[in-house]
């Protein structure tokens, strides 16, 4: 574990207590549930690998991209070391992620240089791996989100992903399922947003279900995406008689 709790830091002088770009005003991204939850408690890590997992809109992503500015990575995707963005400012919630370092993971947090990671957001993950000289040609998106595990998720440090099922097949989501089995026990952490039933099925990995209640921590055979999809492949026609004409 590299790190044990992640938090929204809020100065002591007051600020904040109204506006709309400020923690406790009604803008966005304090009113989402569960930023309002991370500034309220922070989030605890109690597993190599965290999933966040909630409907389109519940903030996950908001949080994994925050997560990933605040440890130093590039909100366009890519690695620590790389800044094809670095004109870009940090996201308002990005620059006020605070991290508790888990104690494999105070030099990396205490150094800039020894920080080590990447975040693969789904619809820049290509152009990412291109601009650092890494994606293949002549490839299907799915296979350069692989090469991308198989290339860049190598070293102890923070791996953000944001839907990376996006690109994936199922086998292809089984093989990154052994990439991060392998990469978490070399030292690594990942934190991964996601709606695949598949990944969250990890074991040993702790899930958060992000939505109006903000925060909570599910197990995997309780969460509302694992029954939707039980019920959805038991008897399709039950879902689709409510949306086809």
């Amino acid at each position: 574990m590299i790190i044990e709790r992640a938090y929204a830091h809020v100065a002591s002088s007051g600020e904040g207590e109204s506006g709309k770009g400020e923690p406790g005003g009604r803008g966005w991204p304090w009113s989402v549930p569960c930023v309002r939850g991370l500034v309220a408690d922070g989030l605890r890590f109690t597993a190599p690998v965290t999933y966040l997992v909630g409907e389109n809109g519940s903030g996950k992503s908001t949080l994994v991209e925050a997560l990933a500015e605040g440890f130093g990575l590039d909100s366009w995707g890519g690695s620590h070391d790389w800044r094809y963005a670095a004109h870009r400012p940090k996201s308002v919630l990005g620059e006020r992620i605070r991290f508790d370092a888990a104690p494999g993971g105070r030099r990396m947090l205490g150094s800039w240089s020894a920080r080590k990671g990447f975040f693969l957001r789904a619809e820049t993950a290509l152009d990412a791996l291109d601009r650092e000289g890494f994606a293949p040609e002549s490839v299907s998106h799915g296979e350069g989100f692989l090469a991308a595990f198989r290339g860049k998720f190598l070293q102890p440090g923070l791996y953000v992903m944001d839907e990376p099922e996006a690109a994936l097949s199922f086998t292809s989501c089984l093989e990154l399922l052994g990439h991060i089995d392998q990469l978490v026990k070399r030292g690594g952490q990942v934190i991964c947003a996601t709606h695949s039933p598949l990944l969250t099925a990890l074991p040993g990995a702790d899930i958060i279900e992000v939505g109006d209640h903000g925060m909570r921590r599910v197990a995997w055979d309780e969460l509302t995406l694992v029954d939707h999809w039980r019920r959805y492949l038991a008897d399709p026609r039950s879902y689709l008689r409510h949306v086809l004409g």
